[in-house]
């Protein structure tokens, strides 16, 4: 094969200019862009633990540790796939967290067992995680199977699976409270995200790239007079503190308890998978098998690294996909600097407490920005995706369909058995599973391409970032 460069989309022939990804920007524009990324995925980070927490019995102190511990093996697992080492890591501004496909077997396992049911926790991701360390190789031949009828599809999903997670914030995050759904909470995510869409407007340069965190500022602020920030966070933390190595005791290991989490861990791939795909179109860097197969050897041993701090297991997080579409800014390094800030709040819970100022009303305004932003791409990538020809539409149509049952109809899998429900309740795994059955049965099943054209719904030729299928 040629010796030419892997990747030299949106270069200039002839140039020795660096990929964007690859870029590095001026100090105060990698922290203020990689703080943007924390402001995004902050709720997202913290929320499993405050879930599962109280679940298995823990104190709200020890709640509280967990959540902390959760940020920091965050960063951990986010430096891994933006720096990498060896043949692990993606090497994109891909950022990882703790993923919310494992909260219903988590605590389906350590439901009102304490300690010992965060040990057995974490004796399951571990083992869940080294497995998915040695599938990786494997796993990631998968790509072969992701023309732009299946991405587009997928993309699309992403963007339409997280808009509720910005609904739900744009209502106050907590259905139980007495102010969840009340004018108040949806006029400030109306308002953010109004100041968000005004400053893309009327800011230029690197001002337009941050308008999502300056839209936060503002929005945090007109918050405080109307009376939803909250800073009692601030009173209550710690200025300093470590995630303490197996906190809650030595991990224990249940068959159970491992089978549940292999599944979860499998789903996250298949999620991490489709992310690498999107960001890598959006980036103008396609995600071939060799990126995909460092990105998930970095979640998975950033997942078997977790335990270790008393974090769970980490997957990519989409929402943040959403954002590099949006600022354009596409350096890995921007990813590393927030997942060092990571670090940082995870070890300094204090600093921690101020990010968690952030109503989620108003995180929920900008959220509708940013997750809308990956399904435009998803819309974008289908553009491509030849969906006039053979049955690209009804592939399209029925991935889809099914994708958005979990959101439509949240309850529609109830009678189902619970180890199918962590993926049935995943609209992004079931629509990228038909949209790869579906893809395989109508275009290469028993179907041989004419005059050595690709199959429907590649068309490498018209579009450059389109790729490989298998035939």
């Amino acid at each position: 094969m040629a010796a030419t460069p892997r990747f030299r989309t949106e270069i200039s022939e002839g140039t020795d200019r660096k990929h964007p990804v690859d870029e590095t920007l001026p100090p105060l524009k990698m922290f203020t862009s990689g703080l943007q990324h924390v402001a995004a995925m902050y709720a997202g980070v913290v929320a499993p633990p405050m879930i599962v927490g109280p679940a298995v019995g823990l104190t709200a102190k020890e709640t509280a540790f967990l959540m902390g511990a959760s940020l920091f093996t965050a960063g951990i697992a986010t430096l891994l796939q933006t720096l990498g080492f060896w043949r692990v890591g993606a090497r994109l501004p891909f950022v990882n967290g703790v993923s919310f496909a494992g909260v219903t077997p988590m605590i389906a396992i350590g439901k009102d067992r304490g300690h010992d049911g965060i040990a057995v926790i974490f004796g399951a991701i571990i083992v869940a995680s080294l497995l998915g360390f040695v599938l990786a190789p494997y796993f990631c031949k998968l790509v072969r199977f992701f023309p732009p009828v299946v991405t587009g599809t997928v993309i699309t999903l992403i963007g339409v699976s997280l808009l509720p997670v910005a609904f739900n914030w744009s209502q106050g995050g907590n259905a139980g409270a007495d102010d969840y759904g009340s004018t108040t909470n949806i006029t400030m995510a109306a308002v953010t995200l109004v100041i968000v869409l005004a400053l893309r407007k009327l800011l230029r340069g690197f001002l337009q790239q941050i308008a999502i965190l300056l839209g936060l500022v503002i929005g945090t602020l007109i918050a405080i007079p109307v009376g939803i920030t909250d800073f009692g966070t601030l009173g209550d933390a710690d200025l300093v503190g470590f995630p303490t190595p197996f906190h809650f005791g030595a991990p224990q290991f249940e068959i159970a308890a491992i089978v549940s989490m292999c599944i979860v861990m499998l789903v996250c791939m298949t999620e991490s998978t489709a992310d690498m795909l999107a960001l890598g179109k959006i980036v103008g860097r396609p995600a071939d098998e060799r990126t995909i197969e460092g990105g998930l050897r970095a979640d998975t041993l950033g997942s078997a690294i977790s335990p270790l701090f008393n974090g769970f297991m980490c997957s990519a997080f989409a929402q943040n996909i959403g954002l590099v579409a949006m600022t354009k800014v596409r350096s890995r390094f921007v990813v590393a600097a927030g997942g060092a800030i990571l670090v940082v709040l995870g070890l300094v819970p204090v600093a921690a407490s101020v990010i968690a100022l952030v109503p989620l009303p108003v995180l929920g305004g900008a959220g509708i920005v940013l997750f809308g932003s990956v399904a435009a791409s998803g819309i974008q990538t289908l553009a491509a995706a030849a969906l006039e020809k053979g049955e690209n539409a009804l592939i399209v149509a029925t991935a889809v369909g099914i994708g958005l049952i979990p959101i439509a109809a949240p309850d529609f899998y109830h009678a189902f058995p619970e180890d199918l429900l962590v993926v049935l309740d995943s609209g992004i795994s079931t629509g990228c599973v038909v949209a790869i059955l579906l893809n395989l049965a109508f275009n290469h099943l028993g179907r041989k391409p004419a005059g050595g054209e690709e199959a429907a719904g590649s068309e490498p030729s018209k579009d450059p970032l389109a790729l490989p299928v298998a035939h």
